[in-house]
């Protein structure tokens, strides 16, 4: 009797850690490839030793053999590298915003370390990214990280079919709603860009003597970057709202 209990605990343990840990493996920040492994693991069979007594009830049965358990197995890490694709994609609307914003002020050619895409981006992308990934942790914004990891299984049941169509539409739509964020995001500093080059145009128009390239862009780098310290504030705002009313669904409120 103690050894069927055992099997089947370890056996939820391990559906449970299926999901969890290739989650882990996508999210920003804890998925990062410079974030330390060992913790990562740790957290992964933390929150899934947490999680088994709550999600026991809705776990499959234990299989008879071992094809069976390889498909159920196969079906959470398919669940997981879903659910932490959706995540990672909420966070890369600061990356689109910030190339935007990078290529309408004239500092493109300037490549910081970015931690949403973890790897090189322009300077403005990595600041926001930097910025959004600290007031994620500061507002408690992951809370609902880990509370959507246990709503999941209110939508997706372990060891149930999946309709890979639907799943299919909903990262598209959610990819679709970060682009569109993101182009929100840099809308300010497109506005200002355009009212720029207007008025430059019509300088050059009135005073073709003066050298309008030569202060254009250090002129364009200081607009830009005051329009960034006006607006940074609204921005994350509005970012942190997004990831909070897009994570909802999946905690199930």
């Amino acid at each position: 009797m103690l050894e069927e209990f055992l099997e089947v605990n370890a056996f939820v343990f391990i559906v449970i850690f299926s999901r969890i840990g290739t989650i882990l493996i996508f999210i920003p920040a804890l998925g990062n490839p410079r974030f330390f492994a060992r913790i990562r693991l740790f957290l992964a069979l933390a929150i899934s030793f947490i999680l088994t007594p709550i999600v026991f009830d809705v776990s499959p049965k234990m299989p008879s053999n071992v094809v069976e358990l390889i498909a159920i197995i196969s079906g959470e890490i398919l669940v997981g590298g879903f659910l932490g694709l959706v995540i990672r994609s909420m966070f890369y609307a600061t990356q689109t915003a910030g190339v935007v914003i990078s290529f309408v002020s004239g500092m493109a050619n300037t490549m910081v370390y970015d931690p949403v895409v973890e790897q090189q981006s322009a300077i403005v992308a990595g600041f926001l990214g930097v910025v959004a990934t600290l007031l994620l942790f500061i507002t408690n914004v992951h809370h609902l990280l880990i509370e959507s990891m246990v709503g999941s299984y209110k939508l997706f049941e372990p060891g149930l079919s999946l309709n890979l169509g639907d799943m299919a539409n909903m990262l598209a739509r959610e990819i679709n709603e970060t682009f569109k964020l993101g182009v929100q995001l840099s809308a300010p500093f497109l506005i200002v860009s355009f009212a720029y080059y207007v008025g430059l145009g019509v300088l050059t128009r009135l005073s073709p003597q003066i050298p309008v390239f030569f202060v254009a862009m250090p002129l364009q780098i200081v607009i830009s970057t005051i329009v960034l310290a006006l607006s940074v504030g609204g921005m994350m705002t509005v970012y942190l709202r997004h990831v909070q009313e897009r994570l909802i669904p999946f905690v199930g409120i």
